[in-house]
Parts: C-alpha cells; sequence; structure tokens
C-alpha cells in the first residue's frame, strides 16, 4: 500500500492553527482526512459532530476523522492504520497532526520520520506553521517554542492578515523569510489560505533546497534573526555514502540540538543514486531514494537551520563529506585533516 501522506500543523499558541484547520475540514476535495489533536475541544468540533465511532474516534460531517492522541502518537498512528485495514473506521487518504502551542515540534518530527509503526505505513509530507502577523515578533523574542516551530517549517501561513496593517504583515514576512528561507510563505485571512496550505504537497522537501536559495558555494547565515538562522552550501561534487554517514554523524554531534532541521540533496559517488536526507536537531533518518534531480542544477546541496550556532561550525563538518567510498564512516571532526576542503 502507499504511504498515506501526512501534514504536520504547528504554530504558537493564538496563532491561527484552529481556523485554518476548521476551514480545511469544511473545503471540497479535502474529504477522507483524519486529523489527530490533543484534545478535541483544542479544534471546536462540536458544530460538525456527528457520532463517535470508537472511544477517541469521531466522525465529521465531511467524511473526516479526528482523533485525539492515546498513549503516543506512534501508537495513535498504528491504531488507525489497522482500524482502517479491519474496516472499523473509514478509508481516509490523508493525516494532519495538530499540536498544542507550546509543542516542541523536533521530537514530534522525529516519530513521524523515524518510528517504523509509522514509516511504514505513512510518510510525511509537509510541515504548516502558522505564523500571527500582529504577535509574532514579540513571541519570537519571549517563547524558544515559536522560533523552532517556524524554523522546521515547509509552509509559514501568516495569519489574522486582515487585522494586521501592509507594514505589520511586511514585517512578519521579512522577520519569517529570514529565519527560513526555504519555506513557502502564505497570508492568511480568518483561514483563507487553508486550500494553498494543506494540498497535496509532495516534493516540497526537493523544492525547498532548489538552487534560488543559495547565493554562492557557501554563505554566511541569515542574521535577521539573532538566534535561528539559515546557513546554505552547495557541494560540487557527489560525496560517498561513507562520507555521508560521517558528516551526518559528525554535524549532529557537534551541533547537538542546536540543529533544528537540516535538508539536503545529495548525490551518491559509487552509485550515482540521488538521495534527498533529513535531520531533526541530534537525529538523521534514512536517506531517501529520488528518481531525479528536482530541476537543471545537479549539484548537491544541504540548508540547515540553527539554533545559536555559526556558519563556521558547520563549515568546518564538510570535508566529511569528502570521504572516499569505503573509508571508516565512524571518523571524528578532530580526525579530518586540517584545511581540507569540502567537496
Amino acid at each position: 500500500m502507499t504511504p498515506t501522506p501526512v501534514i504536520l500543523l504547528t504554530g504558537f499558541l493564538g496563532s491561527g492553527k484552529t481556523s485554518l484547520l476548521n476551514c480545511m475540514l469544511r473545503a471540497p476535495g479535502f474529504e477522507n482526512t483524519a486529523v489527530i489533536v490533543n484534545e478535541f475541544g483544542e479544534i471546536g468540533l462540536d458544530h460538525v459532530l456527528i457520532e463517535s465511532a470508537t472511544d477517541n474516534v469521531v466522525l465529521l460531517e465531511a467524511g473526516c476523522l479526528c482523533c485525539t492522541i492515546a498513549d503516543s502518537l506512534h501508537e495513535t498512528l498504528a491504531d488507525l492504520h489497522y482500524r482502517r485495514v479491519r474496516g472499523e473506521v473509514p478509508p481516509f487518504a490523508r493525516v494532519v497532526v495538530e499540536t498544542t502551542g507550546l509543542a516542541d515540534p523536533a521530537p514530534i518530527l522525529n516519530t513521524l520520520l523515524g518510528n517504523r509503526l509509522v514509516t511504514d505505513h505513512y510518510r510525511l509530507d509537509a510541515v504548516v506553521v502558522t505564523a500571527d502577523a500582529l504577535h509574532i515578533g514579540k513571541e519570537l523574542e519571549e517563547h524558544r517554542e515559536a522560533a523552532k516551530q517556524i524554523a522546521v517549517a515547509d509552509r509559514l501561513v501568516i495569519t489574522k492578515c486582515d487585522a494586521a496593517s501592509r507594514a505589520q504583515i511586511g514585517a512578519a514576512r521579512e522577520r519569517l523569510r529570514a529565519m527560513n528561507p526555504a519555506a513557502e510563505l502564505l497570508e492568511s485571512e480568518g483561514g483563507s489560505a487553508a486550500l494553498a496550505a494543506f494540498r497535496p504537497a509532495e516534493g516540497i522537501a526537493l523544492r525547498s533546497v532548489q538552487p534560488e536559495t543559495f547565493h554562492a558555494h557557501s554563505h554566511d547565515a541569515n542574521r535577521h534573526d539573532d538566534r535561528v538562522r539559515a546557513h546554505c552550501f552547495i557541494l560540487d561534487a557527489p560525496v560517498s555514502w561513507s562520507g555521508l554517514a560521517a558528516w551526518s554523524r559528525i554535524v549532529a554531534e557537534t551541533l547537538g540540538d542546536r540543529l533544528l532541521r537540516c535538508k539536503g540533496i545529495v548525490e551518491i559517488a559509487e552509485s550515482g543514486e540521488l538521495v534527498f536526507i533529513q535531520g531533526v536537531q541530534r537525529v538523521f533518518h534514512a536517506p531517501q531514494r529520488l528518481r531525479g534531480w528536482p530541476d537543471a542544477d545537479h549539484r548537491s546541496r544541504l540548508v540547515c537551520i540553527t539554533r545559536d550556532a555559526e556558519t563556521a561550525e558547520i563549515r568546518r563538518t564538510l570535508p566529511a563529506l569528502g570521504l572516499e567510498a569505503g573509508a571508516d564512516p565512524h571518523l571524528r571532526l578532530a580526525d579530518l585533516q586540517s584545511g581540507k576542503e569540502a567537496r
């Protein structure tokens, strides 16, 4: 069975996740959607609730399912899959996982990307993050969670644009673009961007590391925000599996939780294979083999979104990518030859 796409919806408290989600649930074309939330009451489902299918699953008017997270997200997703197989719940074609406003998205992303109970039946399609045009600046200054949510986004939805001035919206766009230049930016009034935010997003991760993101072989991180930055690199040659394994481990060890999210398109030297890689904080997940390049530029490239990290720290790890095929992938940063160029 083809894996079911999952969209992760997050955003700070009061940023408009509920409005966006409810607009999606009412929209044609989004039937057969399963929504997973922490509490039913958080998305105001009373007006669309028809009947309870099981203890923690309800059926909505649009033909969608909604369920609460039982013991853990991976168990809830696995349970939904097997209920669908057994015909105990109506079939669903996609899943939206809505977090609380204070959620750290990293553990959720690692569950969606790396837990076998999830990856056997689902695939992460996109991370959608809402940002309040009126208050995002203050939230970023005062709340670590808001910055982390924005940093991992594939799509950023600027909400409450009907109540904000063009200057406020422009300032929000500038701030968000500086923190996460790879994310798609949308503006929303009362949930008007729901169709665009939740549309099928297959390939969005690849588009987010296209060449227009990059202005040189490497460039200093955008410094608009003092703590969350994007670091972008283009590699002129393919890399070996050994080099990719070594670099993934070294950069994760070097930055730890400061590596909020990393995405890259990399050509493998031994086989000519093209793979998409993803890392979240200390964890890199199994590379995804791709059918071909997303554009005419056939150079490997990486985007690392970090908190409290300098570009130079990441640049020092890049020589690991130059390891020859068959080399020991367990070398440490200190083992890399001084001055060796990244390939």
